[in-house]
């Protein structure tokens, strides 16, 4: 297989470095190199076809710090840096991928359905923020049970601290979280515990401040498209060939120079794009195609408010032939039933038992009815994608950091509801996603967060509390004025994960049970799967000789018919709650009592080997107590 080579930015050339940027509206283009021994010199670059300058510098090399002066203009940092380590105001420096040692030769991946996403912040995640603390928490990940870790955006941002959508040097890990090499040993060590790495990209905009691609050329915003963060990418006018390049280009770069295992798009509603071929589909294809004759598995994921099925079908399908898709109805409507969250997006939830039903069986809820909030018809149906191709979750990022307060779900509801919502989400045959420490129902939130400079964080500070007044909750300026300030340091320092409290009751408990959950999980195959409402409050899902009663609210009792069957485990077991209230299981009649929410998982061992069902269609009914 031909190696991938890299077409931008500085690429070192044995005992040379290569710069090649592209910037069609300007004469002169000097590289502009610092090196290590403090001596300067410009250097003259040659233009060639395309608006494209490149130059080849004898004796600069790895570490050499280096800028690109344009007309006399900048000297700017390279908008395809590899790394920023005085920040993305400062010098880029020279960084060669090609030395380092990997020992994940015999990784080849894993295939979307086999993973069990854990999203991680790098910053938030342990108390030092860092690649190598990160690193350093890897087994407890292999432990608990999850099988691939996706990292929060990490191209380089302004400031100590930010989510990472703000990012401006997309191709530069940021310096605050450790050097280019820790984020390689992060993953080659991930690899070496059986864990796949994917990344969070956003191709949808670049951040507010720092963002020096329209420097180097006019082309790279669209003059037709915006985005709701701004000026929109011109993935489709005029100049936006190199543009589209330069995208894509980034995303082979994840992928080849630091083994990422997939990555997860942001906002793809978001891009505008009335080519011929959408972009992400162009990238898609750009990153398999540099894959052939490799037996590496890499994954293309979006996260997608507009519930395309085209999204993941082929493109003899007419589709984009993304791999998976973020489908974030099952918890729009797990919100609604359990905390009751009706503003927004989620009026177009109710909440109910046959809506949550509904949305498990076809991977999102909207199939292309008319949603009032979304203020008209939504999604398309999804007969023919395999539900692995769905990523549901009860918490992610954005729907908790969304939240004024960044408040966990469990925050909010009752702890044995939070354990029973936990079986569902962990036993459907949808691909989950984890926010780091739900495992753990960790106590600490996760809350917005910028570091930019002072007339820009001020800006940010108000239109973060004025997003909010639409919520009755925060029509008044005062009650708005309690949002943390996103721009102060404890805000973000509030939203690291506190690792003290794992041993501690109630979270050892959940810990335990979200182990043994991904446990048997693992354990499960085959295709055969139902799932069903049980009264208003009640969910029965069968798969793969496992039955699952899950009780969401209130009390419940509910039977059913089985010729044989046992009790693998109750969300009431005292290993998982140090408040028990276990429901009655009467196995003289077969039925289940729940007096508080909960579920029970039974193995069906009547069940053949190959896992279909002997339960009759309505073999399980609700009872009123």
């Amino acid at each position: 297989m031909k190696s991938w080579e890299p077409g931008l930015g500085a690429t070192v050339d044995g005992a040379a470095t290569r710069f090649r940027v592209w910037a069609p509206e300007t004469e002169l283009v000097e590289v502009v190199v610092e090196t290590a021994d403090g001596c300067s010199a410009a250097y003259n670059m040659t233009p060639g076809p395309g608006g494209f300058h490149q130059a080849l510098i004898p004796g600069v090399g790895a570490g050499d710090l280096y800028r690109f002066r344009l007309d006399g203009r900048g000297p700017f940092p390279d908008p395809a840096s590899r790394c920023q380590p005085y920040g993305v105001h400062g010098p880029s420096q020279v960084a060669d991928w090609r030395h380092f040692e990997w020992s994940d030769q015999a990784w080849t991946g894993l295939p979307l359905e086999q993973c069990i996403f854990y999203e991680i912040h790098v910053g938030a995640f342990t108390p030092e923020g860092a690649f190598a603390s990160a690193a350093s928490r890897l087994e407890y990940l292999r432990d608990l049970g999850v099988t691939a870790i996706e990292l929060m955006p990490v191209g380089d941002f302004p400031g100590r601290w930010n989510w990472g959508y703000d990012g401006v040097a997309p191709f530069a890990p940021a310096r605050c979280y450790g050097e280019p090499d820790d984020l390689r040993r992060l993953i080659d060590r991930a690899h070496a515990l059986g864990l796949a790495v994917f990344l969070d990209v956003v191709y949808n905009h670049l951040g507010p401040d720092g963002a020096y691609q329209s420097a180097f050329s006019p082309y790279y915003y669209s003059n037709d498209h915006t985005s709701p963060w701004g000026a929109g990418i011109n993935f489709d006018g005029p100049g936006s060939e190199p543009v589209r390049q330069y995208f894509i280009e980034n995303g082979l770069r994840w992928i080849h120079e630091y083994h990422f295992d997939g990555l997860r798009l942001d906002a793809t509603h978001a891009i505008v794009d009335d080519s011929p071929r959408h972009i992400l589909a162009s990238l898609n294809a750009a990153v398999k195609a540099s894959l052939a004759g490799s037996s590496r598995q890499v994954s293309i994921i979006a996260e997608d408010a507009r519930n395309l099925a085209g999204i993941v079908k082929p493109a003899s399908q007419g589709g984009w032939g993304l791999d998976g898709v973020w489908a974030d109805d099952f918890h729009h409507h797990v919100r609604r039933a359990l905390a009751g969250d009706s503003d927004g997006y989620y009026a177009d939830f109710d909440g109910s038992t046959a809506g949550i039903a509904a949305t498990i069986r076809q991977g999102w809820f909207y199939t292309g009815q008319f949603a009032p909030h979304f203020g008209g018809p939504r999604g398309t149906e999804t007969s023919g994608v395999p539900l692995f191709r769905f990523i549901l979750c009860v918490q992610n990022h954005d729907q908790i950091g969304n939240r004024a307060f960044g408040e966990r779900l469990h925050h909010q509801i009752d702890e044995a509801a939070w354990r029973a919502v936990s079986v569902l989400l962990l036993l459907l045959p949808e691909t989950p996603l984890l926010f780091m420490g739900q495992e753990w129902a960790a106590s600490t939130p996760f809350l917005f967060f910028t570091d930019h400079h002072a007339e820009l964080g001020a800006l940010v500070t108000e239109g973060r509390r004025r997003e909010f007044r639409r919520f009755d909750a925060f029509s008044d300026p005062e009650a708005r004025s309690r949002i943390p300030d996103p721009q102060i340091e404890e805000t973000f320092r509030a939203s690291r994960l506190n690792w003290d409290e794992l041993e501690r009751a109630p979270h050892a408990g959940t810990l335990r049970l979200y182990r043994r959950l991904l446990e048997l999980r693992r354990s499960l195959a085959g295709a055969d799967f139902e799932v069903e409402a049980l009264g208003p409050d009640g969910l029965l899902a069968r798969r793969s000789g496992v039955i699952v009663i899950v009780q969401l609210r209130g009390s419940g009792r509910y039977r059913f018919t089985s010729e044989e069957c046992s009790v693998l485990l109750t969300t009431e077991d005292a290993s998982y709650t140090v408040h028990s209230c276990p429901p009655v299981i009467d196995t003289a009649s077969l039925s289940v009592e729940f007096r508080r929410p909960g579920a029970v998982v039974f193995s069906d061992r009547a069940l053949p080997v190959d896992g279909s069902s002997r339960l009759d269609e309505d073999s399980i009914a609700p009872e009123v107590c």
